[in-house]
């Protein structure tokens, strides 16, 4: 094709688009020059999808942190011990004298006799209480909630276990933490794997928006050539390209928003129905929140970047 007086006005606004005064009839010419699908085609749908694994993915990943955060703190401190012995009265006289002994060691900054119905609340899901049990009858231990003024150190509970031996034989003394060691490793796994599934989304989403911009490319070729020969830059087709794929991953960006959130909303509900204290320490607060919500930010952000750079990588190799 030749044009033979001058480029006709739909391109004529096009390659005018650096001037600040038609900035607006750039736009427009812009659009109508390459027409882009909005909203019509699989690419807002597979965003939104993509941003809503996301979210919900964050938002498992930041209620594993504030979960080991808040039971590291709590069990830092935290001894307990047992007086295993089959006979009750001597359980309990050895009971009270390992507690008269702990409350002498420096340090200690409380050290309480766990009653019995707690004992019995905490068996029951094990043995039940059906008419005829006696779950007094059986030998559960004795147990002594101890809290540290610091964390719950080898020298410490040594010197703890050597004050109360000496008084109740039949105790043992551990540290919470090495009983929950195992749970905090499973929570750390757990939050490495969370964030190895969002490098994967990125991922995902980087290799769709790369596809489906150079699927366009395509379509279009014929008409960026003939811009090519009228003096149009790369960076102007480039940017044709990136506006179109900044509305389609916005508007993914938003769908996926609220599906994650409804999403993560009914996960939390489920969860904290199970009615377990380390279930229950894993909310996500005001900063938590505020972090899921940049998330449609940045994938639209790299959407946009995406689009850009692979259009531009593209059209270098046409010239």
């Amino acid at each position: 094709m030749i044009w033979r007086k001058g480029p006709p006005p739909l391109l004529e606004g096009f390659l005018h688009a650096g001037r600040k005064s038609d900035w607006r009839e750039a736009l427009r010419a812009e659009n109508r020059l390459l027409p882009q699908g909005r909203l019509s085609g699989p690419m807002p749908w597979v965003i939104a999808i993509m941003i809503g694994l996301t979210v919900v993915a964050t938002a498992c990943g930041l209620a594993l942190r504030n979960t080991a955060r808040i039971a590291s703190a709590d069990v830092a401190g935290g001894v307990t011990v047992q007086i295993v012995h089959g006979a009750p009265s001597e359980r309990d006289r050895q009971a009270r004298a390992a507690l008269a002994a702990i409350r002498e060691v420096p340090g200690v900054v409380s050290a309480r006799l766990v009653p019995q119905h707690e004992l019995d609340a905490l068996v029951e899901p094990w043995l039940g209480t059906a008419a005829g049990d006696d779950v007094n009858a059986l030998p559960v231990p004795a147990l002594i909630d101890v809290r540290l003024a610091e964390k719950a150190s080898a020298a410490r509970i040594r010197a703890l276990r050597d004050a109360v031996v000496a008084r109740a034989p039949a105790a043992r003394v551990d540290a919470q933490a090495a009983w929950l060691g195992p749970v905090f490793e499973a929570i750390s796994a757990l939050q490495w794997l969370t964030g190895g599934l969002i490098a994967l989304l990125a991922f995902a989403t980087v290799a769709t928006v790369l596809l489906a911009s150079r699927n366009a490319l395509g379509n279009h070729r014929a008409t960026i050539e003939i811009v090519h020969m009228l003096g149009g830059t790369d960076a102007q087709i480039a940017r044709i390209f990136q506006r179109s794929m900044a509305v389609d991953a916005a508007a993914g960006g938003i769908g996926g928003l609220l599906l994650g959130t409804v999403t993560t909303l009914l996960l939390g509900r489920q969860f904290a129905a199970l009615g377990s204290g380390l279930m229950s320490l894993g909310g996500l607060g005001w900063g938590d929140w505020l972090a899921i919500a940049c998330i449609p930010l940045a994938g639209v952000l790299l959407a946009v970047l995406t689009a850009r750079f692979s259009v531009l990588a593209a059209l270098r190799r046409m010239l």
